[in-house]
């Protein structure tokens, strides 16, 4: 569905994508991640024919994006971040409009238009000016249009952003529906976003693809590292920096609790750390209440792929 091959971005000043390549299959969920400025929506913008390539090839359903940008938008549903309304609309009239500008046949507009107002949870609304609903119903409003002209291929950069977390449920779960009938490619900064819906991560850092696998396979090719809570009786600055001047072990945050009490969340080369951990606490008399290792997360695989970014892009 989706080949992209060499692509670069540069601006005057920077190198905003470099090199990257990458497929998407028919039929996957697949997340898009990155540190803010890491060019996750330069490229998006150069997948759907908004902004051109520097150099390299965008292939989507077969058509070349630099060639035949028409025929790449017919196929692509686009929801940006800053989903762009016209507030002083109807629901309604919106949708009809967008339809008509996306080559939806007038015979089959408005049963289209019911089709996706029912998916997004929109029937109730129709009749309302867009820019009385709320924040949740805009994003669903934004998402209908992505949907009204049937795309092979929607991209979603962060879809529920602003949303309720009873809402965020319900747009995930339509996100599992829609991907029966449309790729998706998912970009958020909501890590158990992705761990809940997508089948395959893209990780993007300082302008490159440094993974691109199953969630499963990114964990265990990092089992290297390991994450260790621990908590202790001790002040926090004292703890951070003898715990910190251990060979091996990183601090990677802490937080005071009650009564004196410390938690840190360590990330060291292997789980035998924990000895030395241990006797740290003893040499330094801090009471000890807990000193756990436990599996990594996708939060833990993110920061370490990303761990160097050194600036935006």
């Amino acid at each position: 569905m989706i080949k992209v091959e060499g692509v670069t971005k540069k601006y005057p000043a920077r190198l905003a994508v470099d090199h990257i390549s990458f497929e998407v299959k028919r039929g996957e969920i697949v997340g898009f991640l990155g540190p803010n400025g890491a060019g996750k929506t330069t490229t998006m913008r150069m997948l759907t024919g908004y902004l051109p390539m520097s150099s390299g090839r965008i292939e989507v359903a077969g058509y070349d994006v630099a060639k035949q940008p028409q025929e790449i938008r017919r196929r692509i549903g686009y929801l940006p971040e800053s989903c762009p309304l016209y507030p002083e609309m109807r629901v309604d009239e919106y949708l009809r409009f967008r339809a008509e500008l996306k080559g939806v046949k007038a015979s089959a507009r408005k049963a289209k238009m019911n089709e996706v107002k029912e998916q997004c949870g929109l029937t109730e609304v129709g009749k309302r000016i867009i820019g009385q609903l709320s924040k949740g119903y805009r994003q669903r409003v934004g998402l209908a249009d992505s949907l009204v002209h049937d795309p092979d291929l929607l991209i979603l950069d962060e879809p529920t952003v602003g949303l309720d977390p009873y809402q965020i449920r319900q747009v995930r779960e339509l996100i599992k529906q829609l991907a029966e009938r449309h790729t998706i490619l998912l970009c958020t900064h909501i890590l158990p976003e992705v761990e809940a819906v997508c089948e395959r991560i893209l990780i993007l850092n300082e302008g490159r693809i440094v993974a691109a696998d199953t969630e499963a396979n990114l964990h265990q090719k990092l089992q290297g590292c390991t994450v260790i809570e621990m908590e202790i009786a001790a002040s926090q600055p004292e703890a951070r920096a003898k715990i910190g001047a251990i060979e091996g072990v990183d601090v990677r945050s802490s937080n005071e609790l009650e009564d004196g009490w410390v938690w840190l969340e360590l990330e060291a080369d292997s789980s035998e750390m924990r000895v030395e951990l241990f006797n740290l606490a003893v040499t330094e008399g801090w009471p000890l209440r807990e000193l756990s290792e436990r599996e990594h997360s996708l939060e833990d695989t993110f920061v370490q792929l990303t761990r160097n970014t050194k600036e935006p892009r």
